[in-house]
């Protein structure tokens, strides 16, 4: 039996790594229905994947176990995962195209950028923009997956405290995407100015 705590790949931040991956054909799945219940489970699932997010690097630094294949791993389950759930909601009218094809776009974009950094053994630092960036897309996922009203008050029933939840979530992405380009752009300044000297 493999012993996974001397294996630097089965660790508990990998672990959970793989287990939002694994979450994914499930997701896909919840979202082939544009019901309420599919929203709602989809919405639920995704979160949970946003909190393992978290929880993966605070247990790798806490843990003193960050690894090559946590690093590789980490940031790619992120962009399936939101990929995923773009992707999935497109067919409903729920996001504009546009946006999905700007948010994927600047991901593979920066993902190739920074394969050819680290080949040329040079490290980029990233910048707060990006994970502001990450964080207002996730909120606004979840709200679109929620797309309903949703009533968030103890049950009072009083039309100002219900919340159009597809709102909300575009508000979010168009904070995300807005974020998105300018965090884009801020890593290819950066880029270009290594790689000029």
């Amino acid at each position: 039996m493999t012993n996974t705590a001397n294996n630097p790949v089965f660790n508990a931040p990998n672990i959970l790594t793989m287990t939002r991956i694994a979450a994914i054909p499930l997701l896909a799945v919840l979202l082939t229905s544009p019901n309420r219940d599919a929203g709602f489970w989809a919405a639920a699932l995704f979160s949970l994947a946003a909190i393992t997010d978290w929880l993966d690097g605070y247990l790798a630094r806490r843990m003193q176990i960050v690894t090559v294949f946590g690093k590789f791993l980490d940031p790619i389950a992120d962009k399936l995962i939101v990929m995923a759930a773009l992707i999935m909601i497109l067919p409903y009218d729920r996001v504009p195209a546009w946006m999905v094809l700007v948010i994927l776009g600047r991901e593979i974009i920066i993902t190739g950028l920074r394969g050819i950094a680290s080949s040329e053994g040079i490290v980029i630092a990233a910048s707060d923009l990006g994970k502001f960036k990450t964080i207002f897309q996730l909120v606004a996922i979840i709200g679109l997956l929620l797309h309903y009203d949703y009533n968030w008050f103890l049950g009072i029933q009083h039309p100002l405290l219900v919340v159009n939840m597809h709102n909300a979530g575009m508000f979010f992405l168009w904070i995300a995407t807005l974020l998105t380009v300018w965090s884009g752009v801020d890593y290819l300044y950066k880029f270009i100015k290594v790689i000029i000297r």
